[in-house]
């Protein structure tokens, strides 16, 4: 059994642990509280502008949005990962580089691939492979629309000048704190669905200034939401999992240090025995 001053030092250890614990899970239920209400506010603009894009589709000349939507044999991909710069928040991080790996050895193995990664977790994870095209780590530092848009308006180019066949973004979809779910979206090129004549989700749109004008903003516009509401999604999700990764080694600590406390006070009370009897020992050693 440990002597007593080991079990005291490991109490004291693991309630200093407990402590810097439960004060992380405060501050990340702090931040998540408003990275919760920004996602929520932003969801269903986002639906909405798409939504109207695939609406209007089936109204959509060949010429129109076509450098956008144009579908080809898929040869170069870029991947957009998203993730967090810090750690300390469960299986956050380590679901989207499973997922990324997964891809890369599976659907994606033999392709020319590249990365975009968006958190300090997963740039470390895939810069060995050398095939990063943009750490755009410090997005975490200010989270903003216009600089997720800079970053939606660059790979947007890149696709309409060819240099990739197809952009999907991976990261983690906010379900609630204690669930988030990994996601896999093609950003580009943009799928619409085609929309039969006669159904009621047929709408008769009338443009003004004019189609191409609309489509030409609207679809860009859309794509940088798109982006941004993945971005909002995993910010969410980092606090979410960092919170209940904190509140589960607040109890654990817990539980710990109780099971210590006891360790201790055995410990203690065999320490008194033995001294008892030492001392009983002695008396009957003189009397004898």
């Amino acid at each position: 059994m440990a002597n007593l001053k080991e079990i005291r030092n490991r109490i004291t250890s693991v309630g200093s642990t407990m402590q810097i614990t439960s004060a992380m899970k405060l501050v990340s239920a702090a931040k998540l509280k408003k990275a919760q209400d920004s996602i929520v506010a932003l969801r269903p603009y986002a639906n909405k502008l798409r939504e109207l894009v695939q609406n209007i589709s089936s109204n959509l000349d060949s010429e129109v949005g076509s450098a956008l939507t144009e579908k080809r044999d898929v040869n170069k991909v870029l991947l957009v990962v998203i993730n967090s710069n810090r750690g300390l928040c469960g299986g956050y991080n380590s679901s989207i580089i499973k997922k990324v790996n997964s891809l890369l050895m599976g659907e994606l193995n033999g392709k020319q691939v590249e990365l975009i990664t968006i958190g300090k977790k997963a740039f470390d994870a895939f810069k060995r492979n050398g095939n990063i095209k943009l750490n755009a780590s410090t997005i975490w530092d200010n989270l903003n629309f216009n600089d997720v848009a800079e970053i939606a308006t660059e790979i947007t180019n890149d696709f309409v000048a060819g240099e990739y066949d197809q952009i999907r973004i991976v990261y983690n979809r906010f379900i609630n704190a204690a669930v988030q779910e990994v996601q896999d979206e093609q950003f580009l090129p943009v799928e619409l669905e085609e929309v039969e004549e006669n159904s009621n989700d047929s709408l008769d749109y009338i443009f003004e200034p004019g189609k191409g004008e609309i489509v030409t903003d609207l679809i860009p516009l859309t794509l940088k939401t798109q982006l941004y509401k993945a971005v909002l999604d995993a910010n969410a999700s980092e606090h979410g999992a960092r919170m209940t990764a904190m509140h589960k080694a607040t109890d654990n600590a817990e539980e710990l240090k109780r099971n210590l406390v006891i360790e201790y006070n055995k410990a203690r009370q065999a320490a008194i025995t033995n001294e008892i009897l030492e001392i009983v020992s002695g008396a009957e050693a003189l009397n004898a």
